[in-house]
């Protein structure tokens, strides 16, 4: 099995393919083999450029079904896919789509990826895919100002003390080394045999999930989410 399983989860447009087409090549570079698994949901053409680089990848398209309850659904795959092209390392980029989900294991390692020109309120709607990651990458630093990367650097600690900051030009590829260093620097993980999830996923199990169309009180079965107003009487 391989030695570690690191994800990068965040939100579309970050910068994760960006980081990871640095780091990926740092990381054979230094005797490593890693392979890489790009969840998404109708397309991508991701696995082609990790191959140009002399990367293992394969895409994973989730179609109809939740790009991260895809992902969990084909952990155990991944793991004797990597196992049986002896990668050491298994990374997986997420789709970027849902900020509830977090598709994070207790035996993974786990990153989130941020890009510092976003809103500022941003971080605090990501939910458990930042606030239980192990390691936040801050893309585009190249785009703001020292004291405004101070800023997102505090607020980022506030939410997550526990995560390692690692900020990095994806393009450029500055920063890379540090991260790249640092998790190398980590433990192997021994067996990924009874892995569990970091945080419950969201419910998927209303009418809407399975096909349902029609709209209206009638239609809506399972799980439903109702608004509450607080003038009603």
């Amino acid at each position: 099995m391989p030695e570690k399983m690191i994800l990068f989860s965040g939100s579309s447009s970050v910068g994760k393919t960006a980081v990871l087409r640095r780091l990926l090549p740092y990381l054979k570079e230094h005797g490593h083999t890693p392979m890489v698994c790009k969840i998404d949901c109708l397309c991508s053409e991701d696995a082609a450029l990790y191959c140009s680089l002399g990367i293992h990848a394969v895409s994973g398209l989730s179609q109809d079904i939740c790009p991260d309850h895809f992902l969990v659904s084909n952990l155990p795959e991944l793991l004797a896919h990597a196992n049986r092209h002896a990668c050491g390392l298994l990374f997986i980029e997420t789709a970027g789509l849902c900020h509830r989900c977090s598709p994070a294991t207790e035996h993974s390692i786990s990153g989130c990826v941020l890009d510092c020109t976003a809103s500022f309120h941003t971080p605090a709607r990501l939910g458990p895919m930042l606030t239980q990651a192990d390691f936040l990458v801050l893309t585009k630093i190249d785009m703001i100002s020292q004291a405004e990367l101070e800023l997102v650097r505090g607020q980022l600690n506030r939410i997550n003390p526990g995560a390692v900051l690692f900020p990095i030009d994806g393009l450029a590829g500055y920063g890379i080394e540090p991260l790249g260093d640092w998790l190398l620097s980590l433990p192997d993980c021994k067996s990924f045999e009874n892995d569990r999830l970091r945080h419950s996923m969201p419910a998927g199990v209303c009418s809407y999930c399975v096909g349902e169309t029609r709209v209206g009180g009638l239609f809506q079965q399972g799980v439903v989410g109702k608004i509450e107003f607080g003038d009603d009487l």
